[in-house]
């Protein structure tokens, strides 16, 4: 087991809407200090939405950070540090994808890059779903398609799709249901 790392302050570099930066001040192992620069993030869910025919519903949505058309799962933030992460992927699904579930199962969750945030996303599949009213928020422009997993896989294999949650969920529900 490795040695305790043990965290002897923090300091705000930078707060915004999305983005809150801190330093922390660590002690080492060995006895030495240093600071590691770390993004704070609440948290996030996603969710795999099955329609009747087996097909999963992706939105493609314009992401400033890739600075093109991505194509993924509903996800979203959530709306406080206490949300809880099913109650958040039911808002997305809803907001993103006009639809509603009764059925939504918890597949995994995975930290989202563990070298530089604390964001963990947690990952849900829902099926046997109700048309509703897609509510999309004013900054969000969204398609939505349809998909087989086989056809995503073969997206995953060619490189169309490069979101990582998307990415991990669509394989893992692949394996996880025998698909």
């Amino acid at each position: 087991m490795a040695e305790k790392i043990k965290k002897l302050g923090q300091t705000e570099i930078y707060k915004g809407v999305r983005v809150h930066l801190v330093k922390e001040q660590i002690l080492l192992p060995n006895g030495k200090e240093t600071e590691w620069e770390l993004i704070l993030h609440p948290g996030a869910s996603a969710i795999v939405p099955v329609d009747d025919e087996g097909k999963i519903i992706m939105v493609r949505q314009y992401r400033n950070a890739s600075d093109s058309y991505m194509l993924e799962i509903p996800a979203g933030v959530f709306d406080s540090p206490n949300e809880d992460p099913k109650e958040c992927a039911a808002r997305e699904l809803e907001e993103e994808i006009g639809y509603s579930s009764n059925d939504i199962e918890f597949l995994f969750n995975f930290y989202s890059a563990i070298g530089i945030c604390n964001e963990i996303i947690n990952i849900f599949v829902a099926k046997n779903l109700i048309p509703s009213k897609q509510n999309l928020d004013e900054d969000e422009f969204i398609t939505i398609e349809r998909y087989t997993v086989d056809e995503l896989v073969q997206m995953i294999i060619k490189g169309e799709i490069k979101d990582n949650k998307s990415i991990s969920s669509i394989l893992l529900y692949k394996e996880k249901y025998g698909l």
